[in-house]
Order: structure tokens, then C-alpha cells, then sequence
């Protein structure tokens, strides 16, 4: 039955654990299989029984905790997956597969320093195997430790040499020698990668250009890798243009949600456009000694997802946004919080949720939680602009589909701006804007600003964020190792003559370049 899931044939594996379970309902290996089947099959309430039954045969079994933990973690139970983690591993195994499954989970639960040693030790017994290499490598790179995460990739292009993801976390190390990179890429594409490997590997061969100073080259990969990966999205700008006005128009007179609410907690949501300086700003309060960072939570989209009702596919959409006129904000605020805490980062009174895009629920973060703040960060709209279309997000990711042509991005640009300037009309005085040119041009300055908008004392620490080790989730994981520098302002300068209609769009719309 094993071998059937293992070669991707679930309806098969599921129909023959059935059928061992009719003839014996205490086979718990059938069981098992079972439950791995119907998470597969996407019935993650059915493999949470399965599994339950399983483990109440065998209550000590390491795998068995660990694939119960996976489950809670698809079923969205953040603190039941955390809980079934930690089980697995005080039961013991030293099955490589088994401490990676439990790895994986405390990563995703952002408890890096639990996933690292079980990355580790799975490596130590199956070094062949490369989803094991590259967990390790990613989190050893999460710590700044970047010449044993160029190792582990390494390790990986030695036996795939066509491995996209490792060309590109290699290239972002910027630990090998770029020409040699370059020429291993090359190869690569040359034996016709699918499509999302091509995408990978052009973005790699664009970092190497880049540092090699070959810039038409490196536009000519990136321009390629954003046309190839854009054509296949199916995208269109007007459905983000859509969800903006709704957003506005819901907010414009009276708040949506129901009630008030009497929460006291006061976390920090750290909102803006990707890749302008929300990771250093993160790292900057998480610094300070009454502060943690939870990283990059999901908690408030799917709050107002779950308290609107809707069955759309999107968390968010304008059908999910006119839902939620009525919901209570009280509830709103108390189901973030429950979900928020069930990360490791978020354990401390005062803690920093980074998720970027936060920037379209301000309106409901300041009903439902009226004690948190909120900072912002702005950046030169031609560098945001760059600095998206340049960046590989996750290829599955519905949320950063403007950014693979330049013109989406610099649309969705503006439509920041304007409801940024939206939510300083609506709520005057509640939102702390960031402008990241001044942060790098007057750290102390802007830091003390910073920290009195969020209600805390001076701590020297927060000048010092780049000496803080805890482990850094974000491809700006190396730049905030690093301490405060300039060399991210006025990067798009250097493609100057390929960003001509972005220009003439922004001076068009009276928006500033810099």
C-alpha cells in the first residue's frame, strides 16, 4: 500500500486500505495509510480522524505523530500541528523522511531553531536525497549561515544539475564564482527544463549577470523569465484594480464591522509594498527587548476570510470584502489573536505580524484590535517598482502577480499609494509611515520615531538589528545580517534605459521617481 502512495497512486492506496480495514479494523499500517490517502485526496477532516484512530493503537509512533501534525497544519490548526510536532520528536526516530516531515512543520510554523537540527540529522542519514539538502540549506541561510547553505546546494547540483531552486538560492548566497554559474545555467536551460524550472533558472542567471556587471544581459534573462512566467497566469491588472475600490468604498463612511471592540492587545503590523524595507523594519523592533517577531502571518486575511462566509477561492475579493460589512469586530480581533499566537514568534505581550500585504486590511486591523499599530513603509516608487519586478516570489502565490510585467507592477504601485493616502484620511494619526530613504540616511532618528509611534522605550538594541540571530524567513534574510547602508537606494538608475513607460507613467500620474 505504501508503494501505491509512493508513486502518487492515492485513489488506489486509499481503495486498498480500505479494503484491509473491512477485513481488519485494528491494521493500523492500513490505517495509516488511510489517513495519508485522504489528506492527499484534500479530505484533511477525514485524515485527522484516520489518523486520531491510528494513534490511539500506537500513541508513541514518531511517523505517525508527524503526519498527524502535517495535517493540522493543512486543516489550519497552528497550535495542535506545534503540539503533535514536539510529540513526534520526544518519541524518537531517526527515520530520515520522518524528521524531515516534523522539520518542515516547525518551519512553517516559523520555529527555525526546532526545524534545523531535524533538517540536519535527516541529511546526516540520506544525503542523497535533495528535498532534504534543500530544507537544510534554506534554513541554514534563515540563520546567516551561508556558506553551509551553499554546501547543501552544492550537494544538490552534483546530483541535478538542473535544479532550479538550487541555482537560485546559490546565485542569492553570491558564494560561487558568477562566470562558472553562469556557465553551469547555460547547460541547464539547455536541455529544455519545464517551464517553472526555466523561470528559476533565468532569475539565477540574472543575479549572476548582475554581479558580473553584464546589465543588458541580466535584463534580457529577467525580461524573458517575467514574459515566459506572466503569459502562463492568466493575470489581469483589472482584477486588483477591482478589489482596491472595493476596499476604499467599503471603508469611505461607516466602518464595516459590528460593535466595538474591547480588545486590549496591541500587536505590530509591519505593512507595505514587498521588497521595501519591511524585513529591516521588522528586525529593527524585534530587536528591541519587549518585542518578537512572528514573521509573516496569515491570521488577519483569514479572519475576515472565515468570519465573511464566502467559498471563493481567493482569501480576499470583492465578494469576501462585502461580506464582511457586519461582522463583529470584536470576534474579528479575538480569532486573529488565536490564530496569531499559535505561532512560535508570537508568544510575548507585544509581537511584529510582517505580512506585507496587510496594507489591505488596515481598516480592519484598527476596528477589530484598536490598540495595535500600524507601520508603514514607503520607498521610491521607481525602486519599488524594480525591486518587485525583479524578485522571484512563490510561483503559486496569488498575491504577487502584478509583478511579472513592469507596467502591472508599476500600476499596482499606484493603487498602494492612493489607498495608503486613503487610510491616513480615514484613520489621521494611526498609521507611521516609513520612508525608507530616510531610515537608511538617519537611523537613530527615524528609529526613535519608530518606536514611539508603537508605545516603546528607547532600546539601543534596535540600532544594532544586525546583530540580532534569530532566523531571518525572507529573501532579505542576508541584507538585514548586514548593518544599515544605502546601496538599495536608486538601484533602478542602473536600467535606466529599460524603464523608460514606467517613468513616463509615474511623472504622467504626478508621482516622484526617487
Amino acid at each position: 500500500m505504501r508503494q501505491l502512495l509512493g508513486s502518487g497512486r492515492i485513489s488506489e492506496a486509499l481503495v486498498k486500505a480500505g479494503e484491509a480495514l473491512a477485513a481488519n479494523p485494528h491494521d493500523v499500517e492500513a490505517g495509516f495509510v488511510a489517513a495519508v490517502a485522504l489528506a492527499e485526496s484534500g479530505r484533511v477532516a477525514d485524515a485527522l480522524k484516520a489518523i486520531g484512530a491510528v494513534l490511539r493503537a500506537e500513541p508513541s509512533n514518531a511517523e505517525y505523530l508527524a503526519q498527524q501534525a502535517r495535517f493540522f497544519l493543512l486543516a489550519r490548526r497552528e497550535a495542535d500541528a506545534l503540539a503533535a510536532a514536539r510529540r513526534a520528536v520526544d518519541a524518537g526516530s531517526s527515520e530520515p523522511l520522518v524528521l524531515d516531515t516534523i522539520g518542515c512543520v516547525f518551519a512553517r510554523l516559523g520555529a527555525h531553531d526546532e526545524a534545523l537540527p531535524l533538517f540536519e540529522k535527516a541529511v546526516a542519514s540520506a544525503p542523497e536525497v535533495i528535498e532534504f539538502q534543500f530544507n537544510l540549506g534554506s534554513t541554514l541561510g534563515f540563520f546567516g549561515r551561508v556558506d553551509e547553505a551553499a554546501r547543501a546546494y552544492e550537494a544538490i547540483l552534483a546530483r541535478e544539475p538542473g535544479h532550479g531552486r538550487a541555482h537560485l538560492a546559490l546565485a542569492g548566497l553570491r558564494r560561487a564564482s558568477a562566470g562558472a554559474g553562469i556557465a553551469r545555467i547555460a547547460a541547464a536551460l539547455s536541455q529544455n527544463p519545464d517551464p517553472e524550472e526555466e523561470v528559476r533558472l533565468r532569475y539565477a542567471a540574472f543575479q549572476l549577470y548582475e554581479a558580473q556587471g553584464q546589465l543588458d544581459e541580466a535584463n534580457a534573462q529577467l525580461s524573458l523569465a517575467n514574459a515566459r512566467h506572466r503569459a502562463n497566469l492568466g493575470y489581469q491588472f483589472e482584477t486588483d484594480q477591482a478589489l482596491f475600490e472595493i476596499i476604499r468604498r467599503t471603508f469611505v463612511r461607516d466602518l464595516p464591522l459590528a460593535n466595538e471592540s474591547r480588545l486590549g492587545d496591541a500587536p505590530i503590523f509591519v505593512v507595505g509594498l514587498p521588497r521595501t524595507g519591511t524585513t529591516l523594519v521588522d528586525r529593527i523592533l524585534s530587536s528591541h527587548a519587549d518585542v518578537t517577531s512572528a514573521g509573516e502571518l496569515q491570521a488577519m486575511p483569514l479572519a475576515v476570510k472565515q468570519l465573511s462566509g464566502t467559498s471563493s477561492r481567493l482569501v480576499l475579493d470583492p465578494a469576501t470584502v462585502e461580506a464582511s460589512r457586519g461582522v463583529s469586530a470584536q470576534k474579528m480581533g479575538e480569532l486573529y489573536l488565536a490564530r496569531a499566537r499559535q505561532n512560535a514568534g508570537a508568544s510575548g505581550p507585544r509581537f511584529t505580524d510582517k505580512f506585507p500585504l496587510n496594507f489591505l486590511y488596515i481598516g480592519y486591523i484598527l476596528q477589530a484590535l484598536p490598540h495595535a499599530s500600524i507601520v508603514c513603509l514607503r520607498r521610491g516608487a521607481m525602486d519599488s517598482v524594480w525591486s518587485n519586478y525583479k524578485h522571484l516570489f512563490a510561483l503559486g502565490s496569488p498575491y504577487y502577480r502584478w509583478s511579472y510585467d513592469l507596467m502591472d507592477t508599476a500600476r499596482y504601485v499606484l493603487l498602494f499609494q492612493r489607498l495608503m493616502a486613503f487610510w491616513r484620511q480615514r484613520f489621521p494619526g494611526r498609521i507611521h509611515e516609513v520612508t525608507y530613504e530616510w531610515l537608511v540616511a538617519d537611523q537613530e532618528t527615524e528609529t526613535r520615531k519608530l518606536l514611539t509611534h508603537c508605545g516603546l522605550a528607547w532600546d539601543a538594541h534596535c540600532l544594532e538589528f544586525h546583530q540580532n540571530r534569530a532566523a531571518v524567513a525572507t529573501p532579505s534574510a542576508q541584507q538585514v545580517r548586514q548593518p544599515m547602508n544605502a546601496r538599495s537606494v536608486g538601484r533602478w538608475r542602473d536600467y535606466d534605459k529599460h524603464l523608460g513607460e514606467v517613468k513616463d507613467y509615474f511623472l504622467a500620474n504626478g508621482i516622484p521617481l526617487d
